[in-house]
């Protein structure tokens, strides 16, 4: 599985952002898909996944509701909805795939995204 993240960039705390992450090959439905961000200096971060046929998602307590994930089967490609943007969410953001579900460990995700630039100004 090739993975492709993109829909990055500057936006303003409190604001919106939708990453895209399209998979390539016809394997992509039966692979949990997960969001990870890493900003300079830090350690990779989990930021949710979702199960392979998009009914259940797994976040971290401490996004309180601001970030949701969706796939679309048919199209290849999952989501990440981002809401209520903060300074200390700017990083990269990577999606990943994984055989299991719900992981929250990046060392049980087998293929990765390049990765897209998220920059929230103050």
């Amino acid at each position: 599985v090739q993975l492709q993240a993109s829909g990055g960039g500057l936006v303003q705390a409190g604001g919106s952002l939708r990453l895209s992450c399209a998979a390539s090959g016809r394997t992509f439905s039966t692979y949990a898909m997960g969001w990870f961000r890493q900003a300079p200096g830090k350690e990779r971060e989990f930021q949710g996944t979702i199960n392979q046929s998009g009914a259940n998602t797994y976040y971290p307590g401490s996004l309180k509701g601001r970030f949701s994930i969706s796939r679309d089967n048919a199209k290849n490609t999952v989501f990440l909805q981002m809401s209520n943007l903060k300074p200390e969410d700017t990083a990269v953001y990577y999606c990943a795939a994984s055989r299991g579900f719900p992981n929250n460990d990046y060392a049980r995700y087998d293929y990765w995204g390049q990765g897209t630039q998220v920059t929230v100004s103050s």
